[in-house]
């Protein structure tokens, strides 16, 4: 899928977690959203990275648990090398220290993957304020 250029008005969304079928099932319902694309979608931490310093998207929903390098990390790594970035961290674990964890490295909010839709698109949408 190409990708519009960064400063082209729609906002460019990363997805990343290693649950493959989730990917696909949050892709159409970021697509479906007036203002939203994705820009990639990776499979671990250390390519979200990667694919983040390649295409600049404006945000990153980052799964948790991640391979190669956890969703905690990742995260902590963005802010620092991108700092405008709209980081929404994505779990199925309640535990709160995880989520504490998320909030101190940078996350711009934790999502329950159970509670997600609407508060995603909500927040996905406020990124074009930034």
């Amino acid at each position: 899928m190409a990708a519009e250029a960064p400063g082209s008005g729609r906002i460019r969304v990363l997805l990343a977690d290693d649950d493959e079928l989730f990917l696909e099932s949050l892709r159409p319902l970021v697509e479906g959203q007036e203002g939203l694309e994705i820009a990639a979608m990776a499979g671990d931490g250390l390519a979200a990275i990667e694919l983040v310093d390649e295409l600049r998207p404006d945000a990153v929903v980052m799964d948790l648990h991640m391979p190669l390098l956890d969703g905690v990390t990742a995260v902590t790594r963005l802010r620092r090398d991108h700092p405008s970035l709209c980081l929404i961290a994505l779990t199925g674990d309640h535990a709160p220290e995880l989520h504490r964890a998320a909030d101190e490295a940078g996350a711009d909010a934790v999502l329950i993957k159970d509670e997600l839709v609407q508060t995603l698109l909500d927040r996905l949408t406020q990124a074009r304020q930034r």
